[in-house]
């Protein structure tokens, strides 16, 4: 071999395994999320990682930490399409380095320093811990904004030391409500890691399903995690006749313990108790206060079967307890205490004499009595008792060892903060935008949930630190959590959905510093993200960016104005129905548009990544004439459900905007002139709402199988239309009716009601459209 093919080859392999300092061209700016606790690019300098770039481990716990970066050399690969070496003996200098330094100054043990210049990239770290996060930040300068698979990657000189701000970053997945696989979970374990969250809230037992065995008590699998397959849980479970079921075995739970520890995850169970224990009861009447066996639940809402506050039952929950402390190695054990309806509690002699025998004033104090009980059964055996907030906004008091997850967000945290003054440790989780099975959204396209709209932007706006709180109450807010409950969550797609983006505004939330924090910087940093979620196979939301077209008539044409919720990126919109592109033209005032026209839009990134799906709006003599459900008010002002409808033979599934247990809307300003015919599409949803019941709102039916009114000016005024419901009251999925105006309509704009007749608790009916024809 020639001296020059000498040189040439020991290049190579001097390259592969430093990496390649460069001036030019220009490394990207980091993107980093959660944004680090210090982040200091250098002014100019860069490295270049390219295939084959070395990775070495050393320090303590080198056998931890190579497990760690081979993890991050498949995810690159997997992701990035670089393919990184990882060193399999000692190596002078490499590209990229892992130190464990447990005498290493780092601020903590979640912590890292990592420095960039042209000796290559070192994490150092005092635990395999803080390895694993330097680990996820390297990812991202690895998938740097407008990265390519396969290319080589730029990295700007310079130097990060970073730490979480709370210890508790925490996602609680409802496994109750809607079952899980455990191939699911470890994928959302996956992703929650690279988010640096460090807690599975795990919530396992519901009124609806027992969802983990517990030998000892086999009823409450083989009866308790069944319920009658009603409504959308007959997709499921495969027939209105097989009851859908779902449950973790001892294997199960294991497993997922063990994977989630090799992410740094922490996997908390949560028994929830007294209430939410309807699924319990029904395995095992004699837990109950009336002694009947209930069916497992198949409503959503608050049951009234709570277990009784006996000794019998305390025996019990010691039990169960005592199996998941065998399972489950976190110091902490969640034992719930929310929503416990004391009806039957309220109705019992025995519960009221036990009441009256212990010195108590009322129900909500003997429930702090049975929680005190149990909690002492978890101190006992060297854990953490967590709980719900709800007896401290009755205005109890609960044990003070117990950490408080406050989901009551109202009145500038008071419930958080009344929990603080009594010497807990609080998570903050409130509901208000940190509930992820909430909608993100009022577009026509948007998934099932609850109202009122939890936003990205509110999720990033959080109150981590309650209003009033000084700085040593605020010590006390260990963390921050967001809720996934499962209620209307039917499948794993779902679950992504509603999780994603919005789980980094979590993200930082835990893990930045409040001066770190900027939501403008936030968005900047957002497409990086979502392309990184999307080369992990995530299917997040894009309601934050969506275009949402605003439609209106002017001088014999379409004027369309053009918006999407945050604000951030540029709407690129066609004309001919085709698929817009980052060529595409830009939208920036509104548009005068003739009919017969398609108009498309997305919305890009600067650096031309699709930051949401094109929508489409149709231009054309029935664009003003029709409305679907989400561009109807609710005739009781309040923001409307959203509520999946069948699955369709083909395409997607519909959703409808929902006043649950009114089937009342409002079109304010109808454009009516001329009109002489209408079409309704509807659906009627299986009753599933027990909190909704009691506010039901039965309407009058001329009809044996009631009919919808369509009425003007208010929902009592003139009645314009009235279709039968006849043999679509039956059916499955949506149904069409349509009808002949009853009298003239007048006045060319008209406020027009929608009603369905009947009791909605017999079969809720959805609109998904109404339009009128002349």
């Amino acid at each position: 071999m020639s001296r020059i093919a000498l040189l040439s080859s020991a290049a190579i392999l001097w390259l592969a395994i430093h990496g390649a300092a460069a001036a030019s061209p220009a490394a990207p700016a980091w993107s980093l999320l959660p944004q680090p606790a210090e982040a200091r690019p250098a002014a100019s300098g860069s490295i270049r990682i390219a295939d084959g770039a070395v990775v070495s481990v050393q320090g303590a716990g080198a056998g931890e930490a190579r497990s760690i970066a081979e993890r991050l050399v498949q995810r690159v690969a997997d992701t990035q399409g670089l393919r990184l070496r990882l060193a399999t003996t000692d190596v002078t200098h490499a590209a990229i380095t892992f130190d464990v330094n447990p005498r290493a100054a780092i601020a903590d043990e979640s912590g890292y320093r990592m420095t960039i210049d042209e000796g290559g990239i070192r994490v150092t770290s005092r635990t395999p811990r803080g390895a694993f996060y330097g680990s996820v930040t390297l990812w991202q300068l690895l998938t740097p904004p407008g990265w390519t698979h396969g290319s080589p990657v730029t990295v700007a000189y310079g130097a990060i030391d970073d730490h979480p701000r709370f210890a508790w970053r925490a996602l609680l997945l409802d496994s109750g409500r809607h079952f899980q696989s455990v191939a699911d979970i470890k994928k959302l374990i996956d992703w929650m890691s690279l988010n640096k969250l460090n807690v599975l809230l795990w919530h396992l037992t519901e009124d609806q399903g027992w969802r983990l065995a517990i030998p000892q008590y086999p009823g409450l699998t083989n009866i308790g995690a069944c319920r009658k397959a009603v409504g959308l849980d007959s997709e499921l479970s495969g027939s209105p006749d097989a009851p859908y079921c779902g449950f973790y075995t001892e294997a199960d739970a294991r497993e997922i313990v063990r994977y989630a520890a090799e992410r740094y995850v922490d996997v908390v169970p949560e028994f929830d108790l007294p209430g939410h224990s309807q699924a319990a009861v029904a395995a095992y009447p004699r837990l109950g206060v009336t002694g009947e066996r209930p069916s497992v639940w198949t409503d959503w809402g608050i049951s009234p079967w709570l277990l009784t506050p006996d000794e019998k039952s305390l025996q019990f929950v010691d039990d169960v307890l005592d199996e998941m402390m065998r399972l489950f190695p976190s110091r902490y054990i969640s034992i719930g205490g929310d929503e416990a309806d004391k009806q039957q509690w309220n109705a019992s002699p025995g519960v009221r004499a036990q009441m009256h025998r212990l010195g108590l004033a009322n129900m909500d104090q003997l429930q702090v009595w049975f929680t005190n009980q149990v909690a002492a059964h978890l101190l006992e055996h060297g854990r953490i008792p967590v709980g719900w907030d709800d007896e401290l906004a009755a205005g109890a008091r609960l044990p003070t060892p117990q950490v408080v997850m406050s989901w009551h967000g109202d009145h500038n945290e008071r419930v958080a903060l009344a929990a603080i003054k009594q010497g807990h440790d609080v998570i903050m989780t409130p509901q208000e935008s940190l509930y992820f099975d909430h909608v993100q959204s009022d577009l026509p396209d948007e998934w099932a949930g609850p109202p009122p709209a939890a936003t990205l932007r509110q999720a990033y706006d959080t109150a981590v630190i309650p209003g009033g709180a000084s700085t040593t109450d605020a010590r006390h807010v260990i963390g921050v959590q967001g809720g996934l409950w499962t209620e209307q969550m039917l499948t794993f797609a779902h679950d992504q959905h509603a999780v994603f983006p919005r789980i980094a505004a979590l993200s930082e939330l835990g893990w930045s510093p409040e001066e770190a924090r900027d939501w403008s910087g936030f968005l900047q940093r957002m497409p990086a993200e979502l392309a990184r979620y999307r080369a992990l196979g995530i299917d997040y939301a894009d309601s934050a960016y969506a275009p949402v077209f605003h439609v209106a008539a002017i001088d014999g044409a379409f004027r369309v104005e053009l918006s999407t919720q945050t604000g951030f990126g540029t709407i690129r919109y066609t004309t001919d129905g085709s698929e817009p592109t980052r060529q595409s033209a830009s939208y920036a005032r509104p548009l005068a548009l003739a009919g017969g026209i398609t108009l498309r839009a997305a919305t890009f990134a600067p650096d031309g990544f699709e930051l949401a799906a094109p929508r489409t709006q149709v231009l054309d003599e029935t664009t003003l004439l029709s409305r679907d459900s989400s561009a109807l008010a609710t005739c009781s002002r309040q923001p409307p459900s959203r509520l999946d409808g069948a699955r369709p033979t083909q395409g997607p599934r519909p959703v409808y905007a929902v006043d649950i247990g009114n089937a009342c809307w409002l079109w304010p300003k109808a454009p009516l002139a001329g009109v002489t015919h209408v079409a309704i599409t509807a659906e009627r949803i299986a009753w599933r709402f027990g909190d909704e019941a009691k506010d039901a709102v039965v309407r009058h039916a001329a009809g044996a199988t009631g009919e919808f009114e369509i009425h003007a000016d208010n929902c009592t005024g003139p009645l314009l239309a009235r279709l039968p419901m006849e043999s679509s009251a039956q059916a499955k999925g949506p149904v069409r009716l349509d009808a002949k105006l009853a009298s003239p309509v007048g006045a060319g704009v008209r406020n027009v009601c929608i009603v369905a007749t009947g009791d909605p608790r017999d079969g809720q009916w959805a609109l998904a459209r109404v339009v009128f024809s002349k």
